[in-house]
């Protein structure tokens, strides 16, 4: 309802909208809900500006919208994480590496690619089109940097030195803009 609300009033007025999808639910079925309606909505050209709306945490309200406009690419900041969904072919424990990488990497604001995937069905496809992928491998994960084959990584402290290398990404990126910007000046 609340869609279909806000394509026509985008066609009956000029003013700027705000999105909400008022009383969407908890964390997982608000987020769904929001991420439908407003998504729906946004990839139309309808909105300026969005609200999220979870019986939850306030702050995950704030992470939810963020990823959102992150995942329709509205807005880049911080990592963009693309990963399976793990299976019997994984060569490393897909779920906790990404759990534990997106809590350790929330404060990263500088717009990143990361595929982190389990094997190499999969992976060095994916890995092709981030700026840093990982893809499960025996004896060795492969990782990849702006698409290409770079170094392999052991299981052992895989999301330790997964972490080292996304920050290190991080560091030359921020390094390479502000080149740039003194550049032009």
């Amino acid at each position: 309802m609340a869609v279909a609300a806000y394509r026509r009033l985008a066609t009956l007025i000029e003013q700027p909208l705000h999105l909400g999808i008022t009383e969407a639910g908890g964390l997982r079925s608000g987020t769904v809900k929001s991420s439908i309606g407003l998504g729906m909505l946004l990839m139309d050209g309808i909105g300026d500006t969005i609200r999220v709306s979870l019986a939850a945490d306030p702050v995950e309200e704030i992470k939810v919208g963020f990823d959102m406009l992150k995942s329709l690419r509205l807005r880049a900041k911080g990592i963009n994480f693309i990963a399976c969904p793990s299976c019997s072919r994984q060569n490393f424990d897909v779920i906790g590496t990404m759990n534990a990488l997106e809590e350790r990497l929330e404060d990263i604001m500088t717009p990143l690619d990361v595929s982190v995937i389990g094997c190499v069905v999969n992976g060095p496809g994916e890995a092709k089109e981030v700026d840093l992928g990982l893809t499960g491998g025996s004896p060795a994960n492969l990782v990849y940097i702006d698409g290409k084959p770079a170094s392999k990584l052991s299981n052992d402290h895989l999301v330790d030195d997964l972490e080292r290398l996304i920050r290190e990404r991080v560091r030359l990126k921020e390094q390479a803009e502000q080149d740039v910007i003194a550049r032009d000046q």
